[in-house]
Parts: structure tokens; sequence; C-alpha cells
């Protein structure tokens, strides 16, 4: 067998591509080229003609130049800049701008923020710890008060752990992030306080809104997403899913279904987070929540939050259930890992304010009785409608025809919040950051019920909202 020489056999295989290659590929090959080229030596924007301006024409338009206002214009009438001054404890009886009024504005329920004992537990404190921690929880700022707290929340709720944060607002705005991340999904009900959205916000997950208290609603989103993540099961398995409700909603004064919901959880796989600021120190009969309202096995819920703010009367918020689940919030709670901590004054009063509780059982009875009293009371009132449950010790007051413009059932709402005042009856508007809220609720007087609240007050109150409304709805 002879052997074709090595130049030879190259320049035949070279031959032989040459033959072999189509007549696109190199009409496409020379396409390409030339357009490479192109990029190569084209520019790729054109420069604007230049005209040189002279220093007298420079100085007239920085002299007409208006920068843009950093926040837009705020009428001087707006509520924000004209608020009420408190002289004195914002307890039973309240002192604004120099009038005394019967407090139906504060969340002091169980009228313990002027009590003598909190006082005085908060005073020892002071004298021992001082003011301030002056550093967050890992960093020098766990005081053995803290976690005294902390034990006492975790017994009262019934459950393995509790972790305390220095903020109300931040403690289920922290919670929420540090479990949801980018890519899980989150069930919210549409009338989900200001902090629960800055918690959902910072989470960065797929929300998805399902009307208020709906749970048919709720399980037909529910229903989509288990179609989606069968397209998909590899994404499904790592995808966490949340419900995120409130036990008694801050802007209905509604409580949450909650039976229904244990059951569409576990039919579905979900998570349940249970914001309870109202319904802590409320409902139930030793003022457990709502968990203990409807007889529901607290370990059904996966997380419970709820502040400190209302029926503690002291500051700050808490978050119980499993350990495994609450350490996590130790190292990923933005609120808990970078606020200072709780000042030992006010922990000390929390707890002295779950030992009155604790030894007064009876108290949840006697609020929820002058809940449906002025409830009661408030009903067929002219031009307004009361929105929210009977027990529920915060509730609302709502224009029963809207006049079609938000600004002005503010004012009139405004209105008879003033002359009852004038009547020594002190109520609030409901306030919301207009362009921040998810889903707006319309305005409204909000009405809070505490203990300290006689028969003949909670009367009083109601006849003085009756009068005040027929004149200014007339």
């Amino acid at each position: 067998m002879l052997r074709v020489p090595s130049r030879i056999g190259k320049r035949t295989h070279v031959r032989g591509c040459r033959r072999q290659a189509p007549a696109y590929h190199l009409i496409l090959e020379g396409i390409l080229i030339l357009w490479i080229i192109r990029l190569l030596f084209s520019k790729t924007y054109k420069l604007q003609e230049r005209s040189d301006l002279t220093v007298k024409e420079k100085e007239e338009l920085i002299e007409e130049w208006q920068p843009e206002p950093l926040v837009p214009p705020v009428p001087k009438d707006h509520p924000a800049l004209n608020y009420n001054i408190v002289s004195g404890p914002p307890s039973h009886k309240i002192v604004v701008n120099g009038k005394e009024c019967i407090n139906f504005a504060s969340f002091n329920f169980l009228g313990l923020l002027d009590n003598p004992r909190v006082k005085a537990a908060a005073l020892a404190s002071l004298k021992k710890y001082g003011v301030g921690t002056c550093g967050p929880r890992g960093f020098y700022g766990t005081f053995d008060v803290h976690l005294d707290l902390e034990d006492r929340l975790a017994k009262f709720m019934k459950t393995e752990e509790a972790i305390i944060y220095s903020y109300g607002f931040a403690t289920i705005a922290s919670a929420i992030p540090a479990y949801s991340k980018r890519g899980d999904i989150v069930f919210v009900d549409r009338a989900a306080c200001f902090a629960i959205q800055k918690g959902l916000q910072a989470s960065r997950s797929d929300i998805k809104l399902f009307k208020h208290n709906d749970m048919a609603d709720l399980e037909r989103l529910l229903k989509e997403q288990e179609i989606e993540d069968q397209k998909n099961p590899r994404k499904a398995r790592v995808t966490r899913r949340f419900i995120v409700v409130e036990g008694l909603y801050m802007n209905t004064g509604t409580i949450c279904p909650l039976p229904e919901l244990v059951k569409l959880k576990y039919k579905y796989k979900a998570r349940i987070f249970l914001e309870e600021s109202l319904s802590f120190g409320v409902l139930g009969e030793h003022g457990r929540g709502v968990t203990e309202h409807y007889g529901i096995n607290i370990d059904d819920i996966d997380l419970i939050s709820a502040n400190m703010e209302n029926a503690l009367a002291s500051i700050g918020g808490f978050c119980c259930g499993r350990s495994f689940v609450i350490d996590h919030q130790r190292l990923s709670g933005q609120g808990y890992c970078f606020s200072a901590s709780l000042p030992p004054l006010l922990a000390a009063a929390a707890i002295e304010a779950l030992n009155i509780m604790e030894e007064n059982p009876g108290i949840f009875a006697v609020l929820k009785e002058k809940c449906r009293q002025i409830h009661k009371a408030l009903q067929g009132i002219s031009g307004l409608k009361v929105v929210g449950e009977s027990f529920s010790p915060a509730f609302h007051l709502q224009l029963e025809e809207s006049t079609g413009s938000r600004e002005q059932d503010v004012r009139l709402l405004q209105e008879i919040v003033d002359q009852c005042m004038n009547k020594n009856i002190a109520l609030t508007q409901a306030r919301y950051l207009e362009k921040e809220e998810k889903c707006l609720p319309p305005p409204s007087i909000r009405v809070v019920v505490t203990v300290e609240q006689t028969e003949e007050e909670l009367v009083r109150a109601a006849s003085t909202i009756k009068e005040v409304a027929q004149v200014v709805l007339l």
C-alpha cells in the first residue's frame, strides 16, 4: 500500500472541504465579517452639535434653574403638622391641649399604663439598670430582665420560646423577611396592617392578596399555586408558602377565621404567621389571643407575633413559637440584631403587667362586656356605620355614604372628632400613609375601649357621638 506524501494529502483534504462547504455558509460568514467590521469602526452614538455659551448666558441659566422639591408640597393644615399635645399620662382621663377628656383614643385596653404596680416595677428597674441599653442584644445589650421577660411570655402563651423586640412596628416587619425570601410565596389578607406590608416588602417574596377574611378566595389562590407547582415540581420543592393574617385586624376591627385557616394550612402545606397586636391580652379566657378564643392548639400556628404597646402598656413586641423557629430570628431578625435592646425599665413593666393579667383573669370578661355595650349603643347613628366585632376593643366609625372625595370625607370625620373633643370625649381618626398603603382603607374614626371606662362614661360617649354626627352630617 503506497502512502501519499503528507503535503499532497493536506492539499487534497483542503480542496475536498472547499468543495463540500455549501454556498450559504460562505455567504453567512461573509455577512458576519462585514457586520463585525462595521461594529468596530462605527460610532455607537451621535455627537451633538456643540454650542458655546457666554458667561452671561450661563449665569442667566443658573438663575432660572429651579431644583425639584425633595418632598411634595404639604398644606399647613395637614394633621401631621397640627398634632394634639398631651399633658400627663394618656390613661383613663387624658389632658389634650390643656383640656381634660375621657380617653377613647389610646390602646390602653387593660388600664395598666398608669397602674401603681407597673410604675413601681419600672422605677425599681430604672434605679438598678439606668435608662437605656446602648447596644443590640448581641453586643452587650442582653440583660437578665430581657431573658426573664422572654421566659415569662413563652410560659404565658404556652409555647417553647419567645423573643422580644424593642419596637412594636419592627416586630412583624422583621419576622416576615427573616423566613420568607425571594422566590417564596406569601398569601396575605388585603386588610393587613402597615407593619405587615413593610415586612412583605422587605422579604421581596411573591405576594398574593386575598379578599378580607374570604376563605374561598384564599383557597382559589392556593389551588392556582398548586397547579403551578405541578408544572415545575423541582422549583415547588424549594418554594416556601406562607399565610399571613391578623388576629383582630387593626384596619377593620374584625377577627380572622382561624379554624378555616388552619384547615387550609394543612390541606395546601403552608405556614401560618399570626399577628396578634390587638388580640393579645384581649381575647380568650386568659388573654392569650385568638388561638385561645377559638380553642385551637397553639402548635398549629407556626409563628405568633404581637406588640407590647397595647394590653401590656409598655413598648416593643415579641414573637413566640417553637424553639427552632424563634432562634432563627436571633440571627436574621433585623430589628433584633441591629436595634438597641428594650430598655430594662420597660421590660420590667411588661413583666409586672403579665403578673396582673395572670392574677386577674376576670379582667378580660369585663373588657369584652364594655366593648359590647358601646358597640350596641353606637348602632343606628344617622350617616355613620360601626365597623368591627362587638368584642373588639378597637373598632371604626365610617361614613355610610362617601361624598365622593376622600379629602371631604376626612374633613367631615375630623369635624366630628373636634366637636367631641369640645364635649370632653377624646377620639381620633385612623391615619394612613395614603401613597404607600397597598389597599387603602376608607377614612374612619377609631374608637378604643378600656376596662377603666365606666358604664356612665360609655353611655355619655355614645350619646355625644350621636349628637355631634347628626349636626355635622345633616
